[in-house]
């Protein structure tokens, strides 16, 4: 069967809130809403997004790289490691180790960086329609949500 198949069983076994992370984690980038721009950019990018999704709810905590907690840059080195790619450890290490994307050309997998003047503060996997998975601040968890401001650029792990 196959596992778009098997979302309505994965609906009533697991719970709504669960689905997104057993369909991303069960090899289909499943995204609410989800459209083309929700298949990753490339195989490495793809299982770095679903290693992300597989952390969904780990605690954060600052300067964690895994496994288990993360910070949001030790979230997408953490992803990317088990996806056979090196990133830098830092979200401005990232930013500056990317290849710059527009928004246009964005695709799930690509990193998102949050920044302030100069500064890159924040970092999280595009995971399609306007969404990413990050692990956001101290009292939080890895989670998806809504990209909530404009002041972003994208990156492509190369």
């Amino acid at each position: 069967m196959s596992a778009q198949k098997n979302v309505p069983f994965l609906l009533s076994r697991a719970g709504a809130v669960s689905a997104l992370t057993i369909a991303a984690v069960g090899g289909s980038l499943l995204v609410p809403g989800g459209t083309p721009e929700a298949h990753a950019a490339s195989s490495h990018a793809g299982k770095a997004l679903k290693v992300a999704a597989s952390k969904k709810g780990a605690p954060y905590k600052y300067g964690a790289v895994g496994p288990s907690r993360f910070d949001c840059s030790g979230l997408t080195l953490y992803s990317f490691k088990k996806a056979g790619k090196k990133l830098p450890r830092t979200a401005q290490q990232q930013y500056n180790k990317t290849k710059r994307i527009s928004a246009s050309k964005r695709q799930a997998g690509d990193l998102v960086f949050f920044y302030s003047g100069r500064n890159v503060y924040h970092v999280g996997i595009y995971a399609g329609q306007n969404k990413i998975w990050h692990s956001p601040k101290t009292g939080s968890w890895v989670k998806l949500d809504k990209i909530w401001s404009k002041s972003v650029k994208y990156g492509r792990v190369g």
